[in-house]
């Protein structure tokens, strides 16, 4: 319940019609509560204002016709301004961006400040009413404090129309969007990742605490105790609900090996755990797993960092495609994805065995490694910006600063194999002089990485030195 729910959190946060629905009802409540006063306190208040004059129920009632009016005429040039803007980004960028631009605050505050503007001079116009209007001896009823609330409004609504025009442009601008998506995965990496389920255990390739049935050497008796827990739907597995799947198991007293993660696609019927043994695996227990996976109809990075990865990586893919042929966006997108490769490096990545608060096995997750992350960022991208003499500089160097912040001789190996595999990839793309430029820069890369004080060499290397502007 706990995934679904987190779920429709974030699909809320990025829908367009939340906010402004619930700014609409504020603006109803407010209507409400001003003409309340104004009818049970009167507008003598006003007499004390000699700058502020009372109004006449045919000029209150023309004055919220125009508010009213104009707002519900703004708001519909604010919504098509914002759906051509997301139409732009999403065919410039990537249909991947798409999520990014709906859950922009800036746009979903803009398009319910007019709408709210508008429901709150209707509902006052509606209570305005002229002398005899509505009996002999009915007195005129014009709410002074309705009205007044409804000019700050209106100066709210052009102030705000004022930001939307300043809005608009700067969140499609590509180093914008680049820089949201690659803030994110820095914040992500930083904040939650990597998602605990439950206690580290420290692991050994001969791990007596693994069930003999999750081994690679289990016996056909072995297999025959694990039990599959089979998917509800079809769509991407949008969130874990790590405390869910590790009580469930606590309480069965189970063992459960995923079989997915975030951001994988389960259809209907497929494994998404196994748990050993099967016999305490019974119809409550599978249903307490099952409801531990939140599906949807596409990614979101609510746990998924490969998917900010990814969109950094599609972004940069575009920009280096011959129809686009923009080497410099693909530049910003390798900093970024540099800065997030160089923090992750410098972490400790989490055991795929997860324990209880007894330390007892409860979870078997996928292992996280730091080589995963590298050829999910650089690897994707090699085969692009190997054919680009800028963008391949360039993504030598962010190679060079991620080593610049790893310490692990293993994590070092990763970062050389990369460079080995792009200078291969180099020399069969490129030819020339950018050839020769862009090899010379890998072998730069290479031989500072095979010296113990690689670090050294790369701070002293002209390549590295002064940045990479």
């Amino acid at each position: 319940m706990k995934a679904h729910l987190l779920r429709l959190s974030n699909d809320l946060r990025e829908s367009y019609w939340f906010v402004p629905t619930i700014m609409a009802v504020l603006a109803l409540l407010l209507a409400l509560g001003t003409v309340y006063i104004d009818g049970h306190f009167g507008s003598a208040w006003m007499d004390g204002l000699p700058w502020l004059a009372s109004a006449r129920p045919d000029g209150a009632r023309s004055l919220l016709s125009s508010i009213g009016g104009s707002m519900i005429g703004v708001a519909g040039t604010t919504f098509s301004v914002t759906i051509a803007a997301v139409v732009y980004a999403s065919g410039q960028y990537g249909p991947r961006l798409l999520s990014n631009f709906m859950s922009d605050r800036g746009n979903q505050v803009t398009l319910g400040t007019f709408i709210a503007t508008f429901v709150y001079s209707l509902v006052v116009l509606r209570t305005i009413r002229s002398a005899g209007e509505s009996g002999a001896a009915a007195a005129a009823f014009v709410p002074q404090l309705a009205l007044l609330v409804a000019l700050i409004l209106v100066l709210c609504s052009i102030a705000v129309l004022i930001y939307f025009i300043h809005h608009v442009p700067m969140n499609i601008h590509i180093n914008t969007v680049i820089e949201r998506i690659g803030g994110r995965l820095i914040e992500e990496i930083d904040q939650r990742f990597p998602v605990f389920i439950g206690k580290p255990l420290t692991e050994t390739a001969d791990d007596a605490r693994i069930p003999s049935a999750f081994r690679e050497d289990a016996t056909p008796a072995d297999y025959e105790r694990r039990t599959p827990v089979r998917a509800r739907h079809n769509g991407y597995i949008q969130l874990i609900d790590e405390n869910t799947l590790l009580d469930a198991a606590r309480d069965h007293d189970l063992v459960i090996r995923l079989q997915y993660q975030s951001g994988d696609f389960t259809h209907k019927g497929s494994v998404l755990l196994e748990a050993w043994p099967a016999e305490r695996c019974d119809e409550d227990a599978a249903s307490a797993l099952q409801g531990a996976f939140a599906t949807g109809a596409r990614r979101t990075a609510l746990q998924d960092l490969r998917f900010l990865i990814d969109e950094l990586v599609e972004i940069a893919a575009r920009a280096l495609s011959p129809g686009v042929n923009d080497p410099f966006t693909a530049n910003s997108c390798l900093d970024w994805l540099g800065a997030a490769m160089a923090d992750l490096s410098r972490r400790d990545l989490p055991s795929r065995l997860r324990a209880d608060d007894d330390g007892v096995l409860r979870v078997i997750a996928h292992p996280v490694t730091f080589a995963g992350f590298i050829d999910r960022a650089f690897g994707a991208l090699a085969q692009y910006a190997s054919a680009d003499m800028i963008a391949g500089k360039r993504f030598l160097d962010a190679l060079g600063d991620v080593a610049l912040s790893c310490d692990d001789p293993g994590r070092i190996a990763t970062l050389t194999r990369q460079a080995g595999n792009f200078h291969a990839l180099a020399a069969n793309a490129l030819d020339g002089a950018c050839r020769d430029a862009v090899l010379a820069r890998a072998d730069q890369l290479l031989k500072a990485l095979a010296e113990p004080d690689y670090k050294r060499r790369l701070r002293d290397s002209a390549a590295w030195l002064g940045g990479t502007a």
